[in-house]
């Protein structure tokens, strides 16, 4: 197993946070340093057990789509490396292959998510109201189904331990102004459709993914935090997709069936994950990685 690391501690560099997977860092006063940790959270619960190489998937799955999705919009890295910014050998092998470097950025107050198939709290609205967050949808929809066309569908931004709110994209321009959530919106969906198109020939279904977005100093939107990852979206394998219930996933969503079928009520303090679990979680993720990234 690789090694695991639950919390950073990087003594040389001011700590400005530790959210639900990842530690950030201050460096001098334009910089980040962001260290993404082999926590797991689930219906916005980090729980206490970790996945042992998650936040190394993570970062190397983020880098990926970093690069590919440069012609849509500009991200936060930076062009400062590991070893120009910790100096202490110890710090460099606790950061090697989890961490970045980036420009520090004003977040939006609101995440950006793109559905492009019938699932999770997608689902449940759907169900309750015949809608997906608010979007009227035709009758008949199964779980699972795949969507006429992909739809934004924006939330608010939970601190660790509340839950984020869907919102409509109304909401989301008082928050951020008209202009930027329509940028938002657009650079999302082009985002998404890159992913969903080369994931398809990796043999994933892309279901459903969140951005994050910030604003650098002459305004500009930027792509930050994590892109396309297992725990930023719902991944499931083409080969046994089948519409009427929740598929098989390389994703999170493994983990939060099972807190659901032991009858969790998603309310902290979460439970420890069975060594089992665990495992096949560790491995999803690894699989997820292999599928994306081998030969791309």
């Amino acid at each position: 197993m690789p090694d695991t690391l639950f919390n950073s501690d990087l003594e040389s560099l001011t700590l400005v946070n530790r959210g639900k997977v990842r530690d950030i860092y201050a460096v001098g006063d334009d910089h980040l340093l962001i260290l993404t940790s082999d926590r797991l959270s689930a219906f916005d619960v980090v729980l206490p057990t970790p996945i042992p190489g998650k936040g190394a998937v993570l970062t190397a799955v983020s880098n990926f789509w970093f690069e590919r999705t440069r012609a849509i919009i500009a991200n936060h890295l930076a062009d400062l490396t590991l070893d120009e910014v910790l100096s202490d050998a110890g710090e460099r092998r606790q950061a090697a292959g989890r961490a970045i470097v980036v420009r520090k950025l004003q977040p939006l107050p609101a995440e950006a998510i793109v559905r492009g198939y019938l699932a999770g709290s997608g689902w449940k609205d759907y169900k309750r109201a015949g809608a997906l967050c608010g979007i009227p949808l035709p009758e008949g929809l199964r779980e699972a189904d795949k969507l006429a066309e992909p739809l934004f569908t924006p939330s608010t931004k939970a601190e660790v331990g509340a839950h984020d709110e869907n919102i409509s994209f109304a909401r989301m321009a008082d928050l951020v102004g008209r202009e930027t959530a329509e940028k938002v919106r657009d650079a999302s969906l082009a985002i998404y459709a890159l992913a969903r198109d080369h994931a398809e020939t990796r043999g994933i279904i892309v279901a459903d993914t969140k951005f994050e977005f910030g604003l650098d100093e002459n305004g500009a939107l930027v792509l930050i935090d994590e892109v396309v990852t297992p725990d930023s979206s719902r991944f499931w394998p083409m080969d046994s997709y089948a519409p009427g219930s929740s598929p098989p996933s390389f994703d999170k969503q493994f983990v939060r069936d099972y807190l659901e079928r032991i009858g969790w009520d998603k309310k902290p303090p979460a439970p420890e994950l069975p060594a089992d679990i665990v495992a096949k979680t560790a491995e999803k993720y690894r699989e997820a990685q292999r599928r994306l990234m081998d030969g791309a």
